[in-house]
C-alpha cells in the first residue's frame, strides 16, 4: 500500500463557522480517533490529501506531522459536498506498525462474462483484516468461464498475502444470470403498464376521414 507524509495543524475553532474558515484557508477539517486517547481535532493540506487518496485509494497509510509529533493514521470516513465534491470533513484511525485493523477493500471483476449470461455485482468492497501498514489495494474476482448460475461467495476469494476475511464467508458477492430476451423485456413493460393502470391512447383517424364519413352519410339521406 501507499503512505504518504503530511503536515497537519491543530484545530481550536469547531463548529460549521470555523470549519467554513478551515476549508476557506485550503484546508480540510479532521478528528484522530484511536487507541483510547481523547479525539485529536486537525485540518490537513485539502489539495495534498486529495493527491494521497488519488494514488493510494481510500485506505491510503497517512504519516501526519502534527506539532512535532508523527502519527500513522488511515482514513476511516470522509464526507464530501455532494454537489461541488470537495472534502467537508475526515475521520482518521490512529494506526500502529503490526496492528490489525478491519477496513473495507475495492473489488475489480476480470474476464468476460459468458455469452447470454448477466453479471451481477451485489457488492463492490470487501471487507478485510490486515496489518495497518500493509493493507491491499483491492482484491480481484475473475468471472472467466464461469456459467450461467454460477455464485462468489466472499469466502472463495483469494485474498492478498497476510489479509484475512473479516465478514460473513457466506456472504454473496458476484453471481451469473441469464440475460433477458426481448420477450421477457416486453411482458416486462406490458406487467409495469397494467400495474400503473396506463391506458394507450386510441390511434389517430387519418386527416379527412370524418368529413368523408359526414359526406357519405348526407349522400345517402
Amino acid at each position: 500500500m501507499s503512505e504518504v507524509r503530511l503536515s497537519a495543524e491543530t484545530r481550536t475553532e469547531f463548529g460549521k463557522g470555523g470549519a467554513r474558515r478551515t476549508r476557506r484557508a485550503g484546508k480540510v477539517p479532521a478528528v484522530i480517533y484511536g487507541h483510547g486517547a481523547d479525539p485529536r481535532h486537525v485540518s490537513l493540506p485539502a489539495r495534498e490529501f486529495a493527491n494521497a487518496l488519488r494514488h493510494g485509494g481510500l485506505n491510503v497509510l497517512l504519516t501526519l506531522e502534527v506539532e512535532g509529533d508523527t502519527q500513522l493514521a488511515i482514513p476511516k470516513s470522509i464526507q464530501r459536498h455532494p454537489i461541488k465534491g470537495y472534502f467537508e470533513h475526515v475521520d482518521l484511525l490512529a494506526v500502529r506498525s503490526g496492528e490489525k485493523v478491519t477496513v473495507d477493500i475495492p473489488i475489480t471483476i476480470t474476464g468476460e462474462v459468458v455469452p447470454g449470461g448477466l453479471l451481477n455485482l451485489e457488492y463492490d468492497r470487501l471487507s478485510v483484516e490486515a496489518d495497518a501498514t500493509r493493507l491491499p489495494d483491492g482484491v480481484e474476482i475473475s468471472i472467466e468461464g464461469l456459467a450461467i448460475g454460477s455464485q462468489v461467495l466472499a469466502g472463495s476469494v483469494t485474498l492478498p498475502a497476510g489479509t484475512t476475511l473479516a465478514g460473513d464467508p457466506d456472504h454473496l458477492l458476484v453471481s451469473i444470470s441469464g440475460a433477458p430476451t426481448a420477450e421477457d423485456l416486453e411482458a416486462e413493460v406490458a406487467e409495469a403498464v397494467e400495474e400503473l393502470g396506463i391506458v394507450e391512447d386510441a390511434p389517430n383517424q387519418p386527416e379527412g376521414e370524418s368529413s368523408e364519413r359526414a359526406d357519405s352519410s348526407a349522400s345517402a339521406e
